[in-house]
């Protein structure tokens, strides 16, 4: 279902992002911008939403700053459709709002589970609920939902957020299936390590343990190859190329050199956090 790269795929559109006012979701927000598009920044802080309102006021009218919380379903459905109301249309709808929690299993609360379950997962619900709808009777629309190589390849010690990313990536491109007939195209962007602020906090919170490991791109890059491959109308876009993605293709295929580096991982990675360095655990490498 992948088409040629259009140019022009952005320019004139009305693109809604959660997650918009940092890291990844502030970059696609400023790129999309850049490409034409008409962009409404959602995020709960007001002061960090009009902050980022601010840095893109080069693009005057086409910014539009959105208070939101992504984990209550009424006020998601309110401003997307308000959205589609006041523009005519929604086309692009970026679930990019997320937070990690690397942790393990036997040490993490229900509590943890509730609040990343919240946000990673039921967001990405209430927003793709509230915009199927606005596009099929429109006949056409993106849904671009964020994931992680997290969401495809089983990261030890990270099971509550692997939980989460790998059902998002099932949603998405069940409903890619789902909906080719219906004119609507849905796109799972699978992030593998980008220098976003994700990386310094716990749950959201901030973490001083905890820091962006050394082999990240910057959002800035990143979020042109990922719209360049949402233009293609392509299914699954892993970023940055390599190294994940060829992890995962030898996962899925039973490969047992994976089943090892994933093992090797795990050992790592328990030592780390046993002994109180998630920093440690984040790098930790695919050997023993």
């Amino acid at each position: 279902m992948n088409e040629p790269p259009r140019k022009d795929y952005f320019k004139n559109k009305i693109c809604f992002v959660t997650g918009a006012n940092s890291g990844i979701g502030f970059a696609l927000s400023e790129e999309l911008l850049k490409r034409g598009a008409t962009v409404y920044l959602a995020g709960r802080d007001p002061k960090k939403v009009s902050d980022a309102a601010e840095q893109l006021s080069v693009f005057e009218e086409r910014v539009h700053p959105v208070l939101v919380d992504v984990t209550r379903q009424e006020q998601v459905q309110k401003v997307i459709e308000q959205t589609a109301a006041e523009e005519g249309w929604l086309d692009l709808l970026f679930n990019n709002a997320g937070i990690l929690l690397m942790a393990l299993f036997e040490t993490a609360t229900l509590e943890e589970w509730k609040t990343i379950v919240d946000t990673n997962l039921w967001s990405v619900i209430y927003g793709t609920h509230a915009a199927v709808p606005i596009m099929l009777r429109q006949g056409s629309g993106h849904i671009v939902n964020t994931s992680s190589v997290g969401g495809i390849i089983p990261y030890p010690m990270q099971a509550l957020y692997n939980t989460t990313k790998f059902a998002v990536t099932g949603l998405t491109e069940s409903l890619r299936f789902e909906y080719a007939e219906k004119g609507l195209h849905f796109s799972t962007v699978c992030p593998g390590p980008v220098a976003t602020p994700i990386y310094a906090k716990r749950l959201g919170k901030p973490d001083p343990l905890m820091n962006v490991p050394g082999d990240a791109i910057p959002p800035g890059t990143a979020a042109p190859f990922i719209l360049d491959r949402v233009a293609e109308r392509k299914g699954m876009i892993i970023v940055p190329e390599g190294f994940h993605d060829r992890l995962w293709r030898s996962y899925v295929s039973g490969d047992p050199v994976a089943e090892e580096m994933l093992g090797a991982h795990a050992h790592n990675r328990r030592n780390a956090l046993e002994r109180g360095d998630p920093a440690a655990a984040a790098a930790a490498p695919m050997h023993r």
